[in-house]
């Protein structure tokens, strides 16, 4: 349904420093890059998917309140990864890694980036 996402920043460095780890820990990584946007995608996919951009507008970028971003997890373990790596790199956290109620196999994790910006990583596969 998605064809792409995009959260604002008001400083790209910054954002690349978490963000390079963070999503590499779900098998993303960084494949485009100017002095706006930065933008991640799966290997082999044939566009990025998600990106990170100061805005268009030149106005602050600021979170959305009740927006979050979840990134498909194969495991567990990559969930656990990507919320340990979160916090390694000066993200904040949102929720620990574990079993939702959601259904039986929804285990996810939440953060915020350094902009604000809530993020999670989720595995609905079954253990």
């Amino acid at each position: 349904m998605l064809l792409y996402v995009t959260v604002g920043t008001n400083d790209l460095a910054g954002a690349a420093a978490f963000y390079d780890p963070v999503l590499a820990t779900l098998g993303y990584r960084r494949q485009r890059q100017d002095e706006t946007e930065i933008g991640y995608g799966a290997d082999g996919d044939v566009r990025c998917r998600f990106w990170v951009v100061t805005p268009f507008n030149r106005k602050p970028a600021t979170f959305g309140n009740g927006a979050t971003i979840a990134f498909v997890a194969e495991t567990p373990a990559a969930v656990d990864a990507f919320h340990a790596a979160a916090l390694a790199h000066g993200g904040t956290d949102e929720g620990a890694p574990g079993l939702r109620p959601f259904h039986a196999h929804f285990y996810g994790a939440w953060v915020r980036d350094l902009d604000g910006n809530k993020l999670s990583a989720v595995c609905e596969r079954p253990a």
